[in-house]
């Protein structure tokens, strides 16, 4: 599960169809979140958009992925006027990749859900993952960490 080349097909997202392994960019974050719209997701896709400029600046791709549909991401972004991608992972193929789901406890009941985790890819290789993350700030230490990566 470290490197991008092995994900070489196409996921519906927000703009257009993306194959990971096609993104022009030398930095790539890719964060998976359990919904759209819901409180903590929406910090987090909103922090990942106000920082766009600062990651653009580092050569960096941010995309969102959660298994909603398409169209639910296109009103997502919308309503929260998210300047970032979302994927579309209604098959949890990218899901299953990374390792994100997992069993969560929502209101007593066990259910399997994204547990919200990033990775940062340098060249299409895993550099950096979070696992369990706290939406509030998560964005700016991901900038953070970047910077550090970049200049080591």
């Amino acid at each position: 599960m470290t490197a991008i080349s092995l994900l070489d097909q196409s996921f519906p997202a927000t703009t257009a169809e993306i194959n990971l392994t096609q993104l022009d960019t030398e930095w790539l974050v890719i964060y998976f979140y359990p919904k759209d719209s819901t409180p903590g997701c929406t910090t987090q896709a909103v922090g990942f958009s106000c920082l766009k400029d600062q990651f653009d600046a580092l050569n960096t791709t941010i995309i969102g992925v959660s298994r909603d549909s398409v169209k639910a991401h296109q009103n997502f972004t919308e309503k929260q006027n998210l300047s970032i991608n979302l994927i579309s992972d209604k098959e949890e193929i990218l899901c299953n990749h990374f390792d994100v789901i997992k069993e969560k406890n929502m209101y007593g009941k066990q259910v399997m859900g994204i547990e919200r985790s990033t990775f940062i890819f340098h060249n299409g290789e895993l550099v950096k993952e979070y696992r369990k993350v706290k939406a509030a700030g998560h964005a700016e230490q991901v900038l953070e960490d970047l910077k550090a990566l970049q200049s080591a």
